[in-house]
């Protein structure tokens, strides 16, 4: 089966370099393309040699597997919803310069980017992103859809909800509980706990 990266922006591109990676090394399927409705930058593309195949409708018919080269995790559980029902598989993407210890677990379409730390206990659940450098240690919980931008750190047994962001760089001090579609502001470091839908900024972190 053939892997197709949904999302042609820099996200996507950035999920590409997961895919080559771990292609060097034969443990990713043939990668097919691009499966986007726009492509903002083509040039990109061309300049990877990383054909765009299609829009999203293409799907439907192509048995491929996917994962998702999409920011936003309200978008993420959008698209994933509408792939799940025509019955497509979401395979998960660990670089090969990101290290897991014991007793994880990654739901499908769970994506680590290089430098990435998942140390134990850790359970990341569908979808969830963590971008160059993201750490999370012992005993973490992270929902669905959730993305962690570069150089997050998540410090021992926090609990994330479903669809939350946190910016570049933002810290979460242990035992916090941050509740579903929260953003954490670059930067922030997070004392205490986080209700779900508001934005938190700062250090320490306020709403």
């Amino acid at each position: 089966m053939r892997l197709v990266i949904v999302g042609a922006g820099g996200h996507g591109r950035e999920v590409l370099d997961i895919v080559e990676a771990l292609r060097e090394q034969h443990d990713v399927p043939e990668f097919a393309g691009f499966v986007a409705d726009t492509v903002p930058a083509p040039e990109l593309l061309e300049r990877r040699d990383a054909p765009h195949i299609g829009a999203l409708d293409l799907l439907e018919e192509l048995d491929v597997a996917y994962t998702l080269g999409i920011g936003d995790g309200s978008t993420r559980r959008a698209l994933d919803e509408r792939l799940t029902g025509w019955n497509r598989t979401a395979i998960t993407l660990v670089h090969p310069a990101a290290t897991i210890g014991s007793d994880v677990e990654l739901s499908p379409g769970v994506q680590l980017a290089a430098g990435a730390r998942v140390t134990t206990n850790v359970r990341l659940g569908r979808h969830v992103h963590l971008n160059v450098n993201a750490v999370v240690s012992h005993d973490c919980r992270v929902g669905r859809y959730s993305t962690l931008s570069p150089g997050v750190h998540l410090n021992g047994s926090v609990t994330v909800g479903r669809e939350v962001f946190f910016g570049t760089g933002a810290i979460v001090t242990p035992g916090i509980t941050i509740g579903d579609g929260a953003r954490i502001g670059a930067g922030a470091v997070v004392l205490d706990d986080i209700p779900g839908g508001v934005t938190a900024v700062g250090a320490p972190a306020s709403w």
